[in-house]
């Protein structure tokens, strides 16, 4: 998966240029260092073996793909979850709850991996999935179900980080931009697979055995890294090598982790129901200073280093890439209500339209790291061209989502969607690495995919809000302008079951139909304003690189001493 035998590209991302070390010490490359020194005690060596690493490329493939599943698995199951727990109403939480838990403990993971071997980390990630899909698969209520996705997500939580991580540290220049694609394209598999699979099985075998089956399935890739990677491959390194785990666990940031989860669940709380909630706001909005305070000045070692933030590159790509990825997810989340609503199709065809638009996702991403992305450097011009041509998709999807507008046309703009946003994310990232120093790559990597999980979260939450609220009031304003009374109940099951709307007859379906299309139509033009505001964002980011550092001028130095040596003694 990734070419392991360049060192040099892999190198100065685990520098610590900067830190109190003597000159010899700063100055010294990684490119240097024995094995030993650079990969644990016992020197393990960069190569491994072709079976190892089948079996660890495979073993992360199958969690991205669970990952990824479990993000889509919602929109064609919705219907039939809240019918059994009786949650029409909360309808949207059954996806939020995943995605905050996922998003909330992303940096945590970050840091985990960074103070524990990345290899450990992921097998106790594994366990948790594996916990979470027993609690979600047995759930006999709403709440039981909640705390079943909770885990979940809290076990996916760092799972893409550290394979973008691994990636961009160990593959070349040359083969980076193919490497993140593939990455992405696992992704995009599993979110167009989990719905198709899901609609397909689930009046056959019910929703249940769905969840059931990932838990096995996360034991063995679990078990599956845990053999492959080596014990002191890609170990920890640097001022936590030598640390007990009672050091380890003293270096991690449990307020801020604390302050960022509630947050967050304030935040969306107070977004994502049928009416906005002030209360849940205004204390997200108190808690948000709270936690930048004690990064600054409290935590030693922050989950989000603010030092990283102040870069404009790094604040403005990850603000551009949470308002993107939220308007990318209405897509993804609200195309299969489409699909089941308005055009009337079963849940496994529903689930079927995400295949032309995670197509293009793939396609994007693996065209440009193909025939584009093959050098460091600036890729400010492709990143912005990508992100302004994306919100077309979204104003004419506004208007296409009707049940008279043309299929073929359809398929077509959302295939668009997605190759434009695979580009996109593949530019912005390598763009990113040009803007930021190479010492804090790792940081930056994480910070980013952190704020993409974000934008899941707050897609699924506000976007639903939004959609719920505008499709509650046209359901209202529809019954009553036909003199239909008497019909609150209906409208509280068709705001969280789409399928229901093929089961109404006459002007009750007419009526249901009409309300869905103004609500996909109001959800879109917003994901249409909010595409527009964040290609300007990244129009903020520059093309300009950084300065080196200290350190990296004296490794620079000190490396062209080395080699005049050499010359000279030749």
């Amino acid at each position: 998966m990734v070419d392991v035998s360049n060192s040099t590209e892999r190198d100065p991302l685990l520098q610590r240029p900067g830190s109190s070390s003597s000159h010899s010490s700063a100055s010294k490359s990684l490119a240097s260092v024995p094995d030993a020194e650079r990969n644990g005690k016992d020197g393990a060596v960069d190569k491994i073996s072709a079976s190892r690493g089948a079996l660890i490329c495979c073993s992360i493939g199958l969690l991205i793909f669970l990952q990824a599943t479990n993000i889509s698995i919602l929109t064609t199951t919705q219907s039939s979850i809240a019918a059994d727990l009786d949650a029409f109403e909360k309808a949207s939480w059954l996806t939020s709850s995943y995605l905050i838990a996922m998003s909330s403990l992303a940096p945590l993971m970050g840091r985990l991996s960074q103070l524990f071997s990345p290899r450990l980390c992921m097998f106790f990630s594994t366990l948790v999935i594996c916990l979470g899909t027993i609690i979600t698969s047995t759930s006999i209520s709403f709440e039981m179900f909640m705390v079943g996705r909770a885990f979940t997500g809290a076990g996916a939580a760092g799972v893409l980080i550290v394979a973008t991580i691994i990636v961009i540290q160990m593959a070349s220049p040359k083969n980076r931009g193919i490497y993140i694609g593939l990455v992405n394209s696992g992704m995009t598999v599993g979110v167009s697979l989990g719905a198709i699979i899901a609609g397909a099985l689930v009046p056959k075998i019910g929703w249940k055995p769905l969840f059931g089956i990932q838990a096995p399935l996360s034991l063995v890739a679990g078990f599956g890294l845990l053999v492959g990677i080596p014990p002191n491959y890609i170990a920890t390194r640097g001022e936590y090598a030598n640390l007990s785990l009672r050091g380890k666990l003293a270096r991690l940031d449990y307020s801020g982790a604390l302050l960022l989860v509630f947050t967050i669940i304030l935040f969306l709380l107070g977004l994502s129901g049928p009416r906005i909630l002030l209360i849940p706001l205004v204390l997200s909005a108190v808690l948000l200073p709270i936690f930048i305070l004690n990064e600054i000045y409290i935590a030693k070692d922050p989950i989000i280093p603010i030092m990283v933030l102040k870069s404009r590159g790094t604040l403005l790509t990850c603000l551009a890439t949470v308002g993107f990825m939220m308007a990318r997810w209405t897509v993804l989340f609200y195309t299969p209500v489409y699909a089941l609503a308005v055009r009337g199709w079963s849940p496994a065809a529903a689930g079927s339209i995400l295949i032309p638009t995670n197509a293009g996702f793939a396609s994007g991403g693996l065209l440009v790291g193909l025939f584009h992305i093959r050098r460091n450097g600036s890729f400010y011009l492709p990143s912005l061209i990508s992100m302004t041509l994306f919100p077309a998709t979204l104003l004419v999807l506004a208007f296409m989502s009707t049940a008279e507008s043309a299929w073929g046309g359809y398929v077509a703009v959302v295939f668009c969607n997605g190759l434009l946003t695979g580009a996109a994310l593949n530019y912005t990232l390598v763009h990113l690495l040009h803007l930021t120093l190479s010492e804090v790559h790792p940081i930056v990597l994480s910070l980013l995919a952190t704020f993409r999980g974000f934008a899941g979260s707050f897609g699924s939450a506000i976007g639903g809000g939004l959609f719920a609220r505008i499709l509650n009031r046209s359901l209202v304003d529809g019954f009553a302008d036909a003199g239909l009374k008497h019909r609150k109940d209906l409208i509280r099951r068709l705001v969280g079951s789409p399928a229901l709307v093929s089961n109404l007859e006459g002007k009750e379906k007419e009526i249901a139909v009409k309300a869905y299309e103004s609500g996909l139509k109001g959800l879109f033009l917003a994901g249409l304003g909010l595409a527009i505001i964040v290609a300007v964002v990244q129009a903020g980011t520059g093309w300009k690189d950084p300065a080196k550092t200290e350190a990296e001028v004296r490794i620079e130095e000190d490396e062209v001493e080395e080699e005049e040596g050499l010359i000279g003694g030749s």
